[in-house]
Formats: C-alpha cells, structure tokens, sequence
C-alpha cells in the first residue's frame, strides 16, 4: 500500500471547488490527494498537527531564467538594453555546463525554500547538449516540479557568423530531451523560442511548426525593442501555427487587438512584474488581460535583479495593478476609487492557478482536490507577523514572507520541514555557487 500522509486541523485555501475551508484535514495517498475534508479518519497514515496553519495549493514560477543564480545582484540596477549587453552578450559567453548546473540545483531549492512546487526554467544560455543535460540534472537532483523550456544563446554575432535571429530552433535537440526524458513525473519539456519579436519570419515559422509538431509549448518573449519581424503574429496566424500552447512572456508589444486575438485562441501570458517596471520593458500586461475576461501567469524572471520569492511576486504584481486601476479611476472621476478593482485572492491564482493552466497542468497541479498531485505548502500562521488572521488568503498575499513557510510537499515527498529543508547539505553547493559566480564575473571584470 503506499505510504499515506494525513495534515490534521489546518486552515485550507483550495482555489478549487471547496473552497476555503476554517478547519480541514488532507489526506494524501501516494503522490496524490486522496480526500480534503473537515475530519477524516486514516489510521494507517502519518499524522501531521497542522493546528495553527495554513495550507495552499503549491505555487508555480511561470518564468525563471535560473541558469542566473550564481549572479544574484549583478543586474540589479540594469535597464534591459544594459542586460541584453552585458549578460546575453557578456556573461552568458563564459558559463560552462559545471556553472548551469549548480546555478540551476541551488536556484531550484531556493524555489523549495520559498514555496514553489512547480519551476518553469527558461533556460537560453545552453549552447551544447552537455549544457542541457546539466540544467536538467540541476532540476532532477532538486525534486521540484519542473518544465525545462529549451531556448538558444543570444551572443553578438562575430564576423562572418550568422546571428541567432537567423538561426533555427535546434529541433534535434529538443527531440532528444523529450526522449531521454520520457515519463517522468516530475519533468516536462518546451521550447523557449524566439519568436517574432526577435527572430526573422523564416526561424519564427520553423520554430512554430517544430513546438507544433511536437506537441511541446512554445514561450518566447515578446517586447524590449523594435521587433525583427514587426507582421511576424499575422503570418504564424494565418498559418495556423497560434493556439493554446502558445506562451507570451511579458508581451508589452501588443496592441490591443493582437491581444484580444490572441485570448480568443487559447494562448497564455506570464508576466514578471517586478523585472518589468524595474528593467524598462513598461507596465505589467495585467490590467489589459484582466479587462478580457483573462489573467496572467508570474514569474520572478531574473534573480540576477531580485528576489526568487513568488507571493512577493504576487504581491507587487497586485500593487501595480491597483495603483494603474486607481490613477486611472482618479483621473476620469476626480475622487478615489469606492473600492479595490482586484481581490488578493485573484492575486494568489496568479502564482498557483494561472501558472497550471499555462503549462496545460490545470487536471494535476495549480488546486487542492481529490486526485490532483500533492503539492502543497504549509504556512505557520502563528508567527508574529501572521497574527490575528481575520482573512486566510489576504494574510497569504499580504503578510507572508519566507519566514513563515514552514513545509512543502512535492508529489506526496516532503521536500521542506519544520523550516528545513530536508536531504539537502546546502554549505558545499553554495560554495560552489559562489566560485561558479567569482568565475563568471572576473571573466568578464565585474567583480
């Protein structure tokens, strides 16, 4: 029989069909949930006193590009057009496989350490299959849930050397990972292409029908600049190439409607708030999708710029919203706002829900139900800075910080307790990430 595991007495936001419930138990059989209910009777599982905290669905960084970590802070006061340089261009030139792979391993726990069950590592800086194959074994000696989105370097051109604008997606490689990765549980892989935006039409095209093909989603980012091939979205429309599995990440480029089109056919979008306003890309997409009847996804982005936590994410990604929502209210009307356009709860769907549903997960992850995948999170809602709890999500959105994850469950394995995390010796990774981020950073002189 497989091990059962039964969290007794906890606060439970679902975001699903139950609702939140004051006093629940979950009882969770294998990798999964078997039942979530006010009182369940299993005396074959471990029982876990949860009195005193709350339980979330896991949450879900929809855009990371982790490869990063060993550079934490070294773009913090960077505008895109300076991170394009001196990190596509710069950086990135240097990283060995050794450097993806510890920046990916200790990236991935931090994700853990915060909360994050599911990690969409966007991962471009990969220029051999040895550098794949190290970001990925990052991933898979981490335990998190992850989807490893296969992209391609972008280097200045050297003479004579064909720009990567003008290079194909490397389709071989992408077929090679989905078979060497076949039927893992915890593992999924997409192509991080380039997209309209910064490719030619003719790589678009091949890129598109490739993920197509496949059956793989194609994310690429759209904005940051003049556009490559400015009628590049009406060509791999009237192609056909455009539908659900289709990701816009950040996409300030689009007009209006592009972006109406594009939520009629299914497509998703992550933002990365923070990296947005503080890198220059503009205003989170946010307020236009919800306008729509739609909602984003979030990512943290960079952790080169900040920080890898997702509620934070949440949080900002909100206070943008509301802040854009109540100026505009202010400026038609002349008074304040009666009230606030966006409940915290919505914020919360964003990093758990949303994040789901981009990666076509939404019958797996994303909620807490019977026969959905046992991530989840426990938060100490007795802590200082939680006290009194008079509303379970606001105090998630709003109050919580790492300090007050106290456990997180991947696919039924606890990967976080009691504040800890478990089967992990953090000192020897961090000193190989500090020597990875000495390297890189002295090749280049920045450090």
């Amino acid at each position: 029989m497989a091990a059962r595991t039964l969290i007794r007495g906890a606060t439970v936001i679902t975001l699903d069909r139950q609702g939140d419930l004051p006093e629940a138990d979950i009882l969770v059989s294998g990798d999964v949930i078997q039942e979530i209910a006010p009182r369940i009777q299993a005396d074959d599982a471990e029982v876990v006193s949860a009195a005193g905290f709350i339980v979330i669905p896991g949450l879900i960084n929809a855009h990371l590009h982790t490869w990063q970590t060993a550079l934490r802070g070294v773009a913090a006061n960077w505008t895109l057009l300076e991170y394009f340089q001196k990190m596509h261009a710069g950086l990135a030139t240097v990283f060995a496989p050794e450097d993806l792979h510890i920046a990916t391993l200790v990236g991935a726990l931090n994700q853990l350490n915060h909360g994050t069950t599911t990690l969409v590592d966007w991962c471009h800086n990969n220029r051999t299959p040895a550098h794949n194959d190290a970001a990925i074994d990052g991933l898979l000696q981490s335990g998190i849930r992850a989807a490893f989105f296969h992209g391609t370097p972008k280097p200045d051109p050297k003479p004579g050397e064909t720009p990567f604008w003008e290079v194909p997606h490397p389709r071989a490689e992408v077929e090679r990972l989905l078979r060497a990765h076949q039927g893992r549980s915890l593992l999924s892989i997409g192509a991080a292409v380039l997209g309209p935006h910064y490719s030619t039409l003719d790589v678009a095209l091949h890129d598109f029908r490739m993920a197509r093909d496949l059956g793989v989603i194609a994310s690429l980012h759209q904005g940051g600049g003049p556009a490559r091939t400015p009628d590049g979205w009406d060509k791999l429309q009237a192609e056909g190439l455009l539908g659900p599995h289709v990701n816009i990440v950040h996409g300030h480029a689009l007009n209006d409607t592009q972006l109406n089109t594009f939520c009629d056919l299914g497509m998703s979008f992550s933002a990365a708030a923070e990296s947005e306003m503080s890198q220059g890309h503009g205003h989170p997409l946010t307020g236009r999708l919800r306008a729509l009847g739609h909602a984003p996804s979030l990512g943290v982005d960079l952790e080169s710029v900040m920080s890898g936590d997702m509620i934070s994410q949440a949080r900002i990604a909100l206070g943008i919203q509301r802040s854009l929502d109540n100026v505009a209210y202010r400026v038609e009307h002349n008074t304040l706002p009666s009230t606030s356009t966006i409940p915290a709860r919505e914020a919360l769907q964003w990093v758990t829900v949303e994040g789901a549903r981009m990666l076509g997960q939404l019958d797996r992850i994303g909620s807490l139900a019977a026969g959905k995948q046992a991530d989840l999170v426990m938060i100490r809602a007795s802590d200082l800075n939680m006290q009194p709890v008079h509303d379970p999500v606001s105090s998630v959105v709003f109050q919580t910080s790492l300090a007050n994850i106290d456990s997180v469950m991947v696919a039924g394995q606890w990967k976080k307790r009691h504040g800890q995390l478990l089967g992990v010796e953090l000192a020897p990774k961090l000193e190989l990430l500090r020597a990875s981020g000495r390297k890189i950073t002295q090749a280049l002189g920045l450090h």
